[in-house]
């Protein structure tokens, strides 16, 4: 059975992937990866979005099943979003091949 595929990408200040994995989790998502990160975001963005910037990141990398990645990436949002102190950003990727997983 052939499916398709999206890589949700999500940027969360440090400490604060468990909330993006168990978000993710809940909505049908199997695993994930972790990587550091830094961020390099100027000061004029933070006045101008109103958040604070921390350059301690983390890149949570999520492979889907297209059916269930609007749900993981409201979820995700919500637990872990602009609004949060994790201070998330989410966003997906089509993906045109996987090889080596089972879904």
């Amino acid at each position: 059975m052939e499916k398709d595929f999206e890589l949700i990408l999500v940027l969360v200040n440090a400490g604060y992937t468990d909330q993006v994995m168990d978000a993710a989790r809940k909505e049908g998502a199997r695993g994930g990866t972790i990587l550091h990160a830094r961020g390099t975001a100027t000061k004029e963005m933070q006045s101008k979005y109103g958040i604070i910037i921390t350059p301690e990141k983390e890149l949570v990398l999520i492979l889907v099943s297209k059916d269930i990645k609007d749900n993981i990436l409201k979820a995700v949002y919500e637990s872990a979003g602009l609004q949060t102190d994790g201070q998330g950003i989410a966003f997906s990727l089509p993906v045109t091949d996987v090889v080596g997983m089972k879904f």
